[in-house]
């Protein structure tokens, strides 16, 4: 059974992958799983959220981790860390 979701994508993410997408997702996931599917897609996407890139993930307007459940409709967004100077 799958389950529609919103990515919202910042800074270099964004040049790469645009700003916005919808995609569908087993229910159950994690974003984690969400991003191992992205990945998985190739190109753009498998550059842009590489394992060895440092990113921090959001659901529905929170920090969270890789093993935070998605919930159905929710927004995920993947953005670099941010650094101040």
């Amino acid at each position: 059974m799958t389950m529609k979701i919103h990515l919202r994508y910042f800074a270099s993410l964004r040049e790469a992958l645009g700003s916005t997408e919808t995609v569908e997702i087993e229910v159950g996931s994690t974003v984690g799983a969400l991003r191992d599917q992205l990945i998985a897609r190739g190109e753009p996407h498998a550059g842009a959220l590489a394992r060895g890139r440092a990113l921090r993930a959001a659901l529905n307007q929170t920090l969270c981790d890789e093993s935070a459940p998605i919930p159905d409709g929710a927004e995920v967004a993947f953005f670099p860390p941010v650094t101040g100077g």
